[in-house]
């Protein structure tokens, strides 16, 4: 058991250092909830960082060492925070400190059903879908979410059950710091590789998730690298989903008719269970619509409740969101940012019907762009149009020279503007009325979208 397992029992007061951040909202929601004194700190001034203040939470803009009071017991901080935060400084040398994770995983802990959902594509809209059906199930879920669902309006919550609906990400194996009661492995795909090195270590990195997982996994029996990690695992239960008909949760009859809706048939070992209709485009969430219902049955939701909560569910934050449609021109805003996402998410918009499809993608780090650069280049053409702005280098320096027009000029249509208030200014001036604006990327490329509705009102 980690040490903060024991601590969380004796001590009252927690300081959260990045506080607003989506990741660590609702954690502290959480931690709130249980009784605990909470505190924070942040250098933005967002929505989140005024919500936890709302909910009871002392919160400080800025980070300095001063923040943190006589009584703090506890610190927390993301991992988004920088060497060097006098604030985080401070606090190793003071008290007990610990990264987001391994708070996650002490709260994963907690609850008897905790759903960890993970897989490199896929697990905001899962574990927001699996939420919100919980919820239809008056089944009062816990959840941490990475995006913003809307029925929530937030990252995550606090319900009075032991149902615990926990997105759980594989970068920096953040997720083995958790305990999953069951484990929804969506898919694996090679991602995060300044980190991992290989596909490999990535697929070792799910089978430790996995292996720490109590009861059930519940996976993607149509996606080769996670049945071949699951290979020669015992003592849990094993739960498929997919289109194959060898997988125990199937799809049939799928019907993806265009505009922001489609549906199909549910079989469970073969035998109709129920018709689904969901209100998000794109084929990619049948099967994301499918994890879902085979996570919330497993949980004791009834197939009512389950059919109406993905009916009811019209997407997360940041994913297919629909910002609106402003002079004959829709906007939409996608967190994809590595190439199976990208295409799924444009072979969607391009069968919906619109004139013509722009893509605006900001590619983030220079090691993926650099890596999986034509990829990247080969669904970006999907797209009618393709604007690519300077790359985000996040994290991490540019050693390697990689410059986004390496990307722009390896696909047709292409226009490489650097300043996302640019694109905005040429967005504005050239799409037209039918047109679809589709804003791609996990950095700050939704400003554009921001932007464009401006300009355009």
């Amino acid at each position: 058991m980690n040490n903060i397992d024991e601590l969380l029992k004796k001590v009252k007061k927690i300081h959260f250092i990045g506080i607003g951040g989506a990741g660590m909202c609702p954690v502290a929601e959480i931690m709130l909830s249980l009784g605990y004194t909470v505190s924070g700190s942040d250098n933005n001034d967002t929505e989140t960082f005024r919500r936890i203040e709302k909910e009871g939470a002392k919160v400080f803009l800025g980070q300095v060492k001063e923040n943190i009071s006589e009584d703090t017991e506890l610190v927390i901080y993301t991992n988004a925070i920088l060497e060097g935060n006098e604030e985080l400084e401070y606090a190793k040398f003071k008290l007990p400190t610990f990264e987001r994770a391994e708070i996650l995983g002490a709260i994963s802990r907690i609850f008897s059903n905790c759903i960890g959902v993970c897989g490199t594509h896929g697990k905001t809209t899962v574990s927001s879908m699996t939420t919100q059906i919980l919820l239809e199930a008056g089944l009062d879920p816990s959840a941490v979410i990475g995006g913003r669902l809307p029925v929530i309006d937030a990252y995550g919550r606090y319900g009075n059950s032991q149902n615990f609906v926990c997105e759980s990400c594989e970068f920096n194996n953040s997720f083995l710091h958790m305990n999953a009661d069951t484990a929804v492995v969506l898919n694996i795909d090679e991602d995060h590789l300044d980190f991992f090195k290989n596909l490999d270590n990535i697929k070792k990195s799910f089978r430790e998730f996995c292996e720490k997982t109590t009861k059930t996994i519940i996976y993607n029996g149509d996606d080769e690298n996670t049945v071949d990690m699951l290979k020669g695992i015992e003592g849990k239960q094993l739960i498929s989903f997919g289109e194959s008909a060898n997988c125990e949760w199937t799809a049939k009859n799928i019907d993806v008719p265009g505009g922001f809706r489609s549906e199909y048939d549910v079989y469970h070992n073969n035998e109709f269970v129920a018709h689904v209709v969901l209100s998000v485009p794109g084929t990619h969430n049948i099967l994301n619509s499918l994890a879902a219902f085979a996570a919330a049955y497993v949980s004791g939701a009834d197939t009512e409740s389950i059919c109406r909560g993905l009916k009811a569910f019209q997407g997360a934050g940041r994913r297919f969101e629909l910002k609106g449609t402003f002079k004959g021109i829709t906007i939409v805003d996608d967190y994809a940012h590595h190439p199976a996402e990208i295409e799924v998410t444009l072979n969607a918009a391009v069968k919906m019907g619109y004139k013509r499809v722009w893509a605006v993608h900001q590619p983030f780090t220079y090691t993926r762009t650099a890596k999986l650069l034509d990829d990247f280049a080969k669904v970006l053409q999907i797209a009618d149009k393709c604007i690519v702005s300077e790359i985000m280098g996040s994290r991490e320096v540019n050693t390697i020279g990689i410059q986004a027009t390496d990307l722009s000029c390896k696909i047709p249509n292409c226009i490489q503007i650097d300043k996302l208030e640019d694109i905005a200014d040429f967005l504005a001036e050239n799409c037209e009325n039918g047109d679809m604006v589709i804003t791609l990327g996990c950095g700050d490329v939704y400003k554009v979208s921001r932007m464009l509705e401006k300009k355009l009102k």
